[in-house]
């Protein structure tokens, strides 16, 4: 059985590894994530929206 200090050493050994393999994305990437990212909360504000006027108009309050 491992004890904490191992398991934390262990933890630490595989979180510097990956670091080592991920990269910064580059500029067309991150804008590509921007725009996925806006049209996804657009998306969900306007489900939200709806519901809500659909609540609103069944109940009237």
């Amino acid at each position: 059985m491992a004890t904490n200090m191992e398991k934390l050493k262990n933890f630490f050994a595989e979180s510097r590894r990956v670091l080592m393999v991920t990269k910064k994305p580059g500029m067309k990437e991150f804008k590509l994530a921007t725009k996925i990212t806006g049209i996804g909360m657009t998306l969900i504000g306007l489900i939200g929206l709806v519901i809500r006027l659909i609540g609103y108009l069944i109940t009237g309050s």
